[in-house]
């Protein structure tokens, strides 16, 4: 399914081995400017490879990769400035444990942004307001609940003023009560307007907030349609089979 909307995020024939694992085979997607794009799928579709592909944190073998119409670049300061377009919010949190909420916010733009420290806080607590946090500014991330912390990681990725946001299974190590202030936050950035690759097993969330649902199974993609269209008549007996099973919990 292509997108009425400009390309921000184009794969066209990805492909992707670990070993003898096919993992990604003959990928195309284009995600548009401000769509919000659910991959989900059985444990081992290759959802998460996909989106750690879109910046690079994966490989691939063969395929094109390119964001706002320029290439990924295969390493270097010229991948680490695209990265900086791309950000990515990890199933685990990823801060620094021995810097404070603030800093771990703050760091990435002073360093790679090379903002003042003065505007990157600023920047900072204004994102920390965001997503609910600015009062936790100074304490450290073991003294935040798991949704806090996932919190501030959005935050963090935001404060890079990327593009387009990837989220990798964000919700999949949070107690439950912690799971739905993290999706709010990700409801709030839908309706904003930015550009969204999610990784979830959440199917609420991709039925309200999702432009398009992408399933997939055994390394490719075997549906990408409308949710309201996907959850209420997928084609593929796969995709049936998934449903049918996850939709029971």
């Amino acid at each position: 399914m292509t997108t009425a909307r400009p390309p921000l995020i184009e794969l066209a024939g990805v492909n992707k081995h670990f070993g003898e694992l096919h993992v990604l085979q003959d990928i195309d997607l284009v995600v548009g400017r401000g769509e919000v794009v659910v991959v989900i799928g059985p444990s081992g579709s290759g959802k998460s490879t996909l989106c750690r592909a879109i910046n690079r944190l994966e490989t691939v073998e063969s395929g094109r990769i390119s964001i706002d119409g320029r290439p990924m670049p295969q390493e270097g300061r010229a991948l680490a400035a695209l990265r900086a377009e791309v950000g990515m919010v990890f199933q685990s949190f990823n801060l620094f444990a021995h810097r404070t909420v603030l800093d771990n916010v703050t760091l990435a733009q002073t360093k790679v942004r090379r903002r003042s420290r003065a505007d990157a806080e600023r920047r900072g607590l204004d994102l920390l307001d965001r997503v609910g946090l600015a009062a936790l500014a100074d304490r450290y991330p073991a003294q935040l609940s798991g949704g806090q912390q996932q919190r501030v990681a959005i935050a963090r990725a935001l404060a890079m003023d990327p593009k387009a946001l990837l989220f990798d299974e964000p919700t999949s190590a949070l107690d439950p009560e912690t799971i739905t202030e993290v999706l709010d936050v990700m409801r709030g950035l839908a309706r904003d307007g930015m550009t969204m690759v999610v990784v979830t097993h959440e199917m609420g969330f991709a039925r309200a907030s999702a432009d398009r649902v992408v399933f997939m199974a055994d390394g490719r993609i075997v549906e990408d349609r409308p949710p309201e269209e996907f959850f209420a008549a997928p084609r593929s007996a796969r995709a049936r089979d998934f449903l049918a099973k996850i939709l029971q919990h």
